[in-house]
Order: C-alpha cells, then sequence, then structure tokens
C-alpha cells in the first residue's frame, strides 16, 4: 500500500477538485470585478484570491486534518442543533437558493445578452430555465453517462476556448486598463471589495460539501495514514488552486480592459457574450453559450443529487431521494426567472452571515488539536463570529428593510463601534475577542483538571 501519492495521481485528484469547484460564479464574478475595479485590478484581483482561492484550499485542508465525513461531521464539534443549522443553510445556499438557480441564468446572460433585449428577455428566460431544470432532474433521477462525458470532454472543450479567448484578450485587448477608471467604492478599497466578491463564487462553501470526495479519492489511491491523507488532500488543493488563481487573474484582467468598451453590461455573463461576440463573432457567442451551458448542467445534476442525498440523510423519514430532488429543482425553477442581478443581489447579505461564519469555523478546525477539539471553544468563538455576522448581513440587506427604525438604531452602533464594519469585515474583531476568551477558558479548565 503506497504511503503518498505520485504525482500522476495528485495532479488528476487536484484537476478533479479544480472540475468540481469550477462553476458559474467562477466565471462571472472574477470577469465583473475586473470591469468594476478597472486600473484598480491587481489590488481586487489580490481580495479576489484570498476569499475565492486561499479560503477554499483552508476548507479543504479542515475536512483532511479532522478526517471529517461531513459538513454535518466537521459542525459536530460545536452541537448538534448547531451542525443541523448550519449545514441546512450551507446547502440551501449552494443550492436551490441561489448556487443552482445561478446556473441556468449565467447560461442564459452568456448566450442572449448581446442578442435580447432586457425588457423583453423574460419569457425567453422561461422557457430556457424550463428546458435546463427539466434535463437537470431528468439526469439527477437516472444516473447516466451524461456527467462522465460532459465532464471528460466538453468542459475541458470550454476550458481551451476560454484559454484562446484569454490569449486573444492579451495580445489584443479592447481597452487600455490603465485608462479604465474604477468604479465607485474601488479607488479606496479596492482590496476589500474583492475580499468580499470571493464570497460570491461561494467555494469556501462548496469545499467543505466535496471535501470528503477528495478524502475519498486519496483513500482509494491506498493513502491510509489520516496524517498522510491530509498531506496528500492539502497537496491536490495547492494544485486546484495554481489552476483558480491562473484562471482568475486572466479573467478579472479581461474584464478591466472592458471598463470603458462596454458599459452597458451589468454581470459578468454579459461581459463574456460581449467579448466572445466581439472577437469570434456569432459562431464564437453561439459556441461560448453551447460550452457553458452544458457545464452549468453538469454542476447543477451534480448539486441537485449532492443536495438531496445529504438530505436525506440529515433527515431521513421525511421524503425520498426522487421527492427532494423534485422539490430543489422547481424551487431552483422559480427563483432562476428573478434574474442573475436580482439573485446575486438577493444572496449577498446570507452570504455575508454565512461566510463569517464559515472561516472562523475553518480556522478552529484546523487548529483543533491546539485544544483538543474542545466544544467550549467552538461554541463561545463562534457565538461571537455569529453575532458580529447579523450585523454585516443586515447591512447587506436591501434598503427598505435597513431603513427601518429599529435596523438603522442597531445598524448606526454596530458601524459606530466595530472596526471595518464599513467594509463588511466588522466580524473580525468580535471573533478574535471570541478566540481569545474561548482560548483563556480552555486553558484555565485544563488547569484546574491538572491539579486533580
Amino acid at each position: 500500500m503506497p504511503n503518498t501519492l505520485n504525482r500522476k495521481d495528485s495532479l488528476a485528484i487536484g484537476v478533479m477538485l479544480f472540475g468540481l469547484l469550477f462553476g458559474a460564479g467562477n466565471l462571472i464574478f472574477p470577469i465583473f470585478l475586473g470591469k468594476s475595479a478597472g486600473s484598480s485590478m491587481p489590488e481586487a484581483s489580490l481580495g479576489l484570491l484570498v476569499t475565492a482561492v486561499g479560503l477554499p484550499l483552508l476548507g479543504v485542508a479542515a475536512m483532511g486534518m479532522t478526517q471529517s465525513k461531513s459538513v454535518f461531521d466537521l459542525t459536530a464539534s460545536v452541537h448538534s442543533s448547531f451542525s443541523y443549522f448550519y449545514t441546512f443553510l450551507l446547502y440551501l445556499t449552494i443550492g436551490p437558493l441561489f448556487a443552482i438557480p445561478r446556473l441556468s441564468t449565467v447560461a442564459f446572460e452568456v448566450g442572449t445578452s448581446h442578442f435580447l433585449p432586457k425588457d423583453h428577455s423574460a419569457p425567453w428566460l422561461l422557457a430556457f430555465s424550463f428546458l435546463f431544470y427539466a434535463l437537470a432532474l431528468y439526469f439527477a433521477l437516472r444516473p447516466a453517462k451524461i456527467l462522465t462525458v460532459v465532464g471528460t470532454i466538453l468542459t475541458p472543450a470550454f476550458l481551451l476556448f476560454l484559454g484562446v479567448l484569454i490569449f486573444v484578450s492579451i495580445i489584443n485587448p479592447v481597452g487600455n486598463i490603465q485608462l479604465s477608471h474604477p468604479s465607485a467604492g474601488y479607488e479606496e478599497h479596492a482590496f476589500f471589495l474583492g475580499l468580499l466578491s470571493g464570497y460570491n463564487t461561494m467555494d469556501a462553501l462548496a469545499s467543505l460539501a466535496f471535501g470528503i470526495i477528495i478524502i475519498n479519492s486519496v483513500k482509494s489511491k491506498g493513502v491510509t495514514e489520516p496524517k498522510l491523507i491530509a498531506k496528500e488532500v492539502i497537496k491536490s488543493g495547492v494544485i486546484c488552486t495554481i489552476f483558480m488563481s491562473l484562471i482568475y487573474i486572466a479573467l478579472a484582467y479581461l474584464g478591466a480592459t472592458t471598463t470603458n468598451i462596454f458599459p452597458e453590461t451589468s454581470n459578468g455573463g454579459q461581459i463574456f457574450n460581449a467579448l466572445a461576440s466581439h472577437y469570434f463573432g456569432v459562431i464564437g457567442s453561439i459556441f461560448l453559450f453551447t460550452m457553458v451551458s452544458l457545464a452549468c448542467l453538469k454542476t447543477g445534476i451534480g448539486l441537485i443529487t449532492a443536495i438531496s442525498e445529504t438530505f436525506v440523510e440529515m433527515f431521513p423519514n421525511t421524503m425520498s431521494y426522487k421527492q427532494y430532488a423534485s422539490l430543489v429543482t422547481i424551487s431552483s425553477f422559480a427563483l432562476a426567472n428573478a434574474g442573475l442581478d436580482r439573485i446575486i443581489k438577493f444572496s449577498i447579505p446570507v452570504l455575508m452571515f454565512l461566510y463569517p461564519l464559515t472561516i472562523v469555523l475553518i480556522l478552529l478546525a484546523i487548529a483543533s488539536p491546539l485544544f483538543n477539539n474542545s466544544a467550549r471553544v467552538y461554541q463561545i468563538t463562534l457565538m461571537f463570529t455569529l453575532l458580529a455576522s447579523i450585523g454585516d448581513f443586515l447591512r447587506a440587506t436591501p434598503t427598505y428593510i435597513k431603513t427601518t427604525v429599529p435596523v438603522q438604531a442597531f445598524l448606526s452602533i454596530y458601524e459606530r463601534y466595530l472596526p471595518f464594519s464599513e467594509s463588511g469585515m466588522g466580524w473580525i474583531l468580535p471573533s478574535l475577542l471570541g478566540a481569545v476568551l474561548a482560548s483563556a477558558y480552555y486553558i484555565g479548565t485544563k488547569q484546574r483538571i491538572s491539579r486533580y
């Protein structure tokens, strides 16, 4: 039995993780960030890499180091109630609330935004999303070779096309990045806005959900020692993050060149369509639309399957896999017709609440050997984080919510006394305070026990 993976196996598992994580959000947010940041693209990209690349790597590492079998298992160290709450919210977020509805709308925007007036696109989106989710449900209920075909043939073809588009854009850019004026806020806060943009990819959340797949893949190659499994999982994660970093930087650069050229584009899907049409004409737009649609369909099938299986395990004797899959698909179809811009807008408050909990949970899991996986350390630290993340959640809500008297009163205190709150990072100081208090509690308890 081998103790470590050879280079070929490490590369294969790293590429597999890349395939699991690289979805619709990984395309549209980096390129739109670049367009918004303009000449501030380098600083914004650095922030994006921290949350969209660094955090997923830490998430996979946390799963590997703790040998957790699932998100529910990882959070069991906190409390069973928290496990249900967090796991359910995480899977709703990367599932029927936001990530799955976003898949069809990204494909639609990429394929049609250049041809259809926005005011007349609703009936076409309805028809396209109906077909998209009907196919996704059909294949989620009937195991087939479509995932293998799309994963091994069409996804690489799309990445090849993406590589060609990036190459052509670099040697013959549509605009000058130095002349691209940053959007509001990016001149002063490009790094922080890049950090928050990385939330939208949802990859830190997905890394926890997919971590067990990577662990099992490493085990299937004959690695059985827990420390070596963790090492190989991290190694594969590094390979994945190298690929993703290169693509993110390239996409952000592409977006930055379009700031003054395609000012009317309001999301990354529209920018992709405009670039493909600019360089390759109608044929390029059609090819891009086909590749993105199939890649998103593959991701949708995988997410519907994974979420339905998880809910069956979490809530036995409630509904069958088929019923959960149908419910997830129908919900996603309904929400998809709100349109891409609205889905992104509605997802931001939830991500502002969920991401701080995820970041702190990942860091605590990695550091858990230092405090013997003490439940109290988790509970105290996460309690402070949760309370603070409510403030970030409320700051991101629509105007009609955050301008109500109670919310305004809360936010005025929150923004006045918490550093970084205006940048969406008000949870940092409370989390550090919680960690210090939790550590003091653990050390004090340990010393008292050692006396007896």
